[in-house]
């Protein structure tokens, strides 16, 4: 998967990035030295000690990097080559493999526990083995663990909980055993899980459903087995992968914005649900060797987009329409050894395109020489038919049988009701009724609260289109030579542009000019590392176009960045005006309503908290000042939103971060951090109140902020429909947070994490008032 990509790229990145010099810390320094110890001396470390502090967070190699961030260690990343861990290995020492019987996994945590700034840690194929100690959760900073292809045995300890940072968890290919854990819904922001090729049991718990950050589920190859649970929830989740394991149930319900759902090699039963033809966003479908048995959905065959689908080796029967309609980009369609008969559609035909069919091991009136009689499939149908009947007598015989049962149970209960004492079973029933209302001393009203915070804080990352680089030619095409007509708006950021693709696709183009006091080489490093930003809440960076041919400036070069095409409009014109005792309502040019309730407003800013949230933590290094305000959040059709206009600091604006100063370089990239803080305020105040120019937000702030913190001026200023839609304690909430985020002193603003976690609140306050 992308992460580790993601990640070595930014390591490499940032090594030409960051203009200061780094020196390690003398203590850190002897962690990296008493590492190397404890891994046995492997070859690719020597750099280590051959090298000064100086040298060290600029050295890197294919197994071994190290990214430092103000003289401290915050990636750690070491590939080894003991990756074959032997057949019959349960975890446990192997000569030549796995290191030496005098290593201790509990000293390794404790080791790395000294690095209290790190942030990502990679140890793959080292020989390390034993149980993962209850320790680890030393290691608070971490967001990207990789501990796969070693022997770690026993279970994942629950400690692993308390990372609270924690994106990316990786552990394949070692032997943890035991029951699937149920508290991975406790990580908030987990975006990526796998847990391939171990020895995992047990079904895959209903809280897996709450874990709705996630965007890709790796559990292949493990003993998984039991029912699984409804995963339409997991909104975010483009890849799926529970193929050779031992699941039993029918076939769950999936997310529709699912991209690749591999579930081959269970032992899935019933029907292909009719919800599968919905996900349109499929491009790989594998539902082979299960038990699937009916007709397949014929919308299945009709994705646009998907490359693969393979139901081979099922029980799938009936007949496929003779005018089935197939998506164009299909590579491999697999319908074999199933039980279908008729003909076989000419969308299937391999003649067609450059597809590869296979459908031999059927009853099709095709190639006969690989295909079983037609009876073979028929009589499966009778079969199935007379064990279906069969079934149901025996559920009404079972039936008749209870129902007798219980008319007895309700002729006794009756007797011992009138003739036997009730005092000592009803003083019994009430002892036992208050000691269970007190076991946990919390209502069941408040635990559910609790569990509706805690899953508010998770994420989504979006599968997004790869970078690539435009031609300034194909970009002129996309906007017939930058035509007036194809402008869309201009603003410090340059001017933004709609464009058509050949392909079909609709992008915005920005233009940006940029000083030549960056080179070319330099720029190109900026701007991959822009590329690498993929979050579902970032309108996302499609590719870019340098044009350096000097026709306008000798001394600047045109940079035109392509993005995707948010096509609903920004949040600020969906925002109505801020008119007393005035209800107003925005209509669209299809009629619809534009004017967004105040449960609609809420879920846009936790979005776009998430998102800033995500470019202030999630990446080494952090995006700051990024023009955060209601005009560059983008709505897409469902009114999703995206935040635009982010990161342009490190392309369009002076390299002030990398200048000497006299605050020096952490005060500056604090303040950028409080710039984002105060301007998401405004972008409160603004969901608040109404849509405000730029001249009236500080004439609101000195004259009629305080307002908001009475009924009766928040009667006066606040927008009617906010006023309409909202409990007062959800807004209540959120003008406590605007307070805090205009704060005259910076010390008192709140961080990202806090934002967040107030609206979730606030949005949890109101779902309770609406129910």
């Amino acid at each position: 998967m992308e992460g580790s990509k993601f990640l070595f790229f930014l390591f490499f990145s940032c090594s030409f990035f960051v203009m200061s010099t780094f020196q390690l810390q003398s203590s850190e320094y002897q962690v990296l030295l008493q590492l190397r110890k404890q891994l046995e001396y492997p070859k690719d470390l020597d750099i280590w000690y051959n090298s000064s502090r100086e040298d060290l967070c600029y050295l890197s190699s294919s197994r071994v990097n190290i990214t430092c961030q103000e003289d401290f260690v915050v990636e750690l990343r070491i590939f080894g080559d003991k990756n074959n861990r032997g057949n019959n290995n349960d975890g446990y020492r192997v000569t030549y493999q796995s290191l030496s019987g005098s290593f201790s996994m509990d000293s390794l945590v404790a080791t790395l526990s000294r690095l209290t700034n790190l942030r990502a840690l990679t140890l793959v194929s080292l020989g390390i083995w034993g149980p993962i100690p209850e320790k680890i959760h030393r290691l608070k900073s971490l967001e990207y663990l990789d501990l796969s292809w070693n022997s770690l045995y026993g279970e994942i300890p629950r400690t692993v909980s308390r990372f609270l940072k924690l994106q990316t968890l990786r552990l394949d290919g070692n032997f943890f055993n035991g029951s699937f854990p149920d508290w991975f819904y406790l990580l908030l922001n987990l975006s990526s899980l796998s847990l391939t090729n171990n020895r995992l049991s047990g079904s895959l718990p209903e809280s897996t459903s709450r874990i709705t950050s996630l965007t890709d589920i790796a559990l292949s190859n493990n003993e998984m087995s039991g029912r699984l649970p409804d995963l339409s929830s997991l909104m975010n989740l483009h890849f799926l992968n529970l193929s050779n394991n031992k699941f039993d149930s029918r076939l769950p319900s999936l997310p529709k914005w699912l991209t690749i759902a591999f579930l081959g090699n269970n032992s899935f039963s019933g029907e292909i649900p009719q919800q599968y033809t919905q996900l349109k966003q499929l491009q790989q479908l594998d539902l082979s060797h299960n038990s699937l048995q009916g007709k397949p959905p014929a919308g299945l065959f009709s994705f646009p987009n998907v490359t693969y689908l393979n139901l081979a080796s099922n029980m799938l029967s009936g007949q496929l329409p003779v005018l089935l309609s197939c998506g164009n980009d299909y590579g491999l369609v697999d319908i074999s050894n199933n039980r279908l008969t008729g003909t076989l559609p000419a969308c299937l035909s391999c003649e067609l395109g450059k597809k590869i069919v296979r459908y031999g091991g059927n009853c099709l009136q095709i190639d006969s020489k690989h295909q079983h009689p037609k009876t073979y499939c028929v009589q499966s149908e009778i079969e199935k038919s007379s064990n279906r009947k069969k079934l149901g007598t025996l559920v009404g015989l079972i039936g008749g049988i209870l129902i007798v049962l219980a008319a007895l149970a309700f002729v006794f209960l009756s007797v011992c009701r009138r003739y036997c004492p009730r005092g000592t079973s009803e003083q019994h029933l009430l002892k036992s009724s208050v000691q269970d209302s007190s076991v946990t001393g919390y209502t069941s009203e408040l635990l559910t609260s609790a569990r509706f915070i805690a899953e508010a804080s998770e994420f989504r990352v979006h599968n997004a289109s790869a970078h690539r680089l435009f031609s300034y030619d194909e970009l002129k095409e996309a906007t017939k030579d930058f035509h007036i007509s194809a402008l869309m708006g201009e603003g410090s950021g340059g001017k933004i542009y709609k464009g058509r693709l050949q392909n079909g696709s609709q992008v915005s183009i920005r233009c940006i000019t940029v000083s030549k006091r960056y080179t070319i080489r330099n720029l190109k490093l900026r701007l991959d590392l822009l590329a690498k930003l993929r979050h579902p809440h970032l309108v996302c960076l499609l590719g870019h176009c340098i044009d350096d041919k000097e026709k306008y400036d000798p001394n600047s070069i045109n940079v035109y960045l392509v993005y995707e095409y948010v096509s609903n409009g920004n949040y600020h014109s969906h925002l109505s005006g801020s008119f007393p005792n005035l209800c107003i309502k925005l209509v669209s040019d299809n009629g619809a309503e534009k004017a967004l309730k105040w449960s609609e407003r809420l879920t846009i800013l936790i979005s776009i908290a998430k998102a800033v949230h995500f470019l202030h933590t999630g990446v080494i290094p952090s995006f700051s000042s990024n023009r955060l305000k209601a005009n560059n959040i983008l709505l897409n059709e469902q009114k999703i939103a995206k935040l635009s206009d982010y990161g342009l600091s490190i392309i369009a604006e002076s390299m002030e971060k990398h200048e000497a100063s006299e605050e020096g370089p952490k005060s500056w990239q604090m303040k950028s951090l409080e710039d984002d803080v105060y301007s998401f305020g405004f972008i409160l105040l603004e969901s608040l109140v109404g849509s405000l120019s730029s001249g009236r937000k500080d004439a609101f702030l000195h004259n009629e902020m305080a307002s908001l913190e009475h009924q009766e001026g928040q009667k006066r200023v606040l927008d009617p429909i906010v006023l309409a839609s909202s409990s007062e304690e959800s807004r209540s909430i959120v003008i406590s947070l605007t307070s805090k985020c205009l704060s005259p002193d910076s010390l008192n603003r709140p961080s990202f994490e806090d934002i967040l976690w107030n609206l979730q609140y606030a949005a949890q306050t109101q779902a309770t008032a609406e129910r």
